[in-house]
């Protein structure tokens, strides 16, 4: 398959074409609606109750919402999978933090720049340890990750030509069959699973460096989405461009990891 193009959508807009898209954006869309990994502390997780989703991301869509007049609710779909499907489909509106692949981008539209980083990393038990220096100590062995996960174009292409990686439906499913020795590995981004580690107490499951890739958390637009207009994308890319620009991304990645912890602490 031919590689999509990474749509950048960020030029800034005159003062009279800003106001021509705020006037636009008041008749074609009141609200929008955004979704993702709800297994990803402290970018995304999932609240106790409702359908909410918490986290650095949810935040900075706050944020975003306010800057460009129309709110966004960053709302729990279902697991990653099933996010993906809400997004292709429409049904949603944005995907709040996705890396960058050609399959994704022949249904969404990627806003620039990157929301955040993070960095994806190999998790082993370290009852059954094994060399990790490169990709290739990977080959031959068992791996497991979470369906439809993308660690970005490159180590995604060399997952598939060179590595045995079960998919399962979650995270927590992923790391069990880890501490159990029913997989050698898991693939997985460093911050969500170190989260993830702590709250289900794996002592013996760590990360390995160095990683396997960093990669760009994007926003996204459903390109079925009835709210994908140009207008409000140019809105949306200007918001973004300033919001990053103005150190807010990291903002809500600090509230992001306080909001973790108080949550794990209450939690225990």
């Amino acid at each position: 398959m031919a590689t999509a193009p990474l749509m950048i959508l960020g030029a800034a807009l005159s003062p009279f074409s800003y106001a021509h898209a705020n006037a636009n954006q008041e008749q074609s869309c009141t609200s929008l609606s955004a979704t993702g990994n709800p297994e990803y502390p402290p970018f995304l997780w999932q609240s106790e109750q409702g359908n909410q989703l918490h986290g650095a991301v949810a935040n900075l869509m706050d944020k975003l919402g306010d800057k460009i007049g129309i709110p966004i609710e960053t709302i729990y779909v279902g697991p990653w999978s099933r996010s993906q499907q809400e997004v292709r489909s429409g049904r949603v509106d944005l995907m709040a933090g996705a890396f960058y692949t050609s399959e994704r981008a022949d249904y969404m539209e990627y806003f620039r720049p990157a929301m955040m980083y993070t960095k994806s990393v190999v998790w082993q038990s370290s009852l059954t340890p094994f060399e990790y220096r490169e990709w290739d100590d990977l080959v031959g062995r068992w791996g497991v990750t979470v369906i439809n996960n993308s660690f970005g174009q490159e180590f995604d292409t060399f997952a598939k030509q060179n590595l045995n990686l079960l998919n399962v439906a979650s995270l927590e499913q992923a790391l069990f069959m880890l501490g159990a020795g029913r997989a050698d590995y898991v693939l997985y981004e460093r911050s969500p699973g170190v989260a993830y580690v702590q709250k289900l107490g794996l002592e013996d499951v760590r990360y390995m460096e160095p990683s396997v890739s960093s990669e760009g958390l994007f926003l996204t637009m459903s390109k079925m989405s009835p709210c994908n207009t140009p207008e409000i994308k140019q809105s949306i890319a200007t918001a973004l461009q300033d919001l990053v620009s103005e150190g807010e991304s990291q903002a809500s990645l600090i509230s992001g990891l306080i909001e973790w912890r108080e949550t794990a602490q209450a939690a225990n």
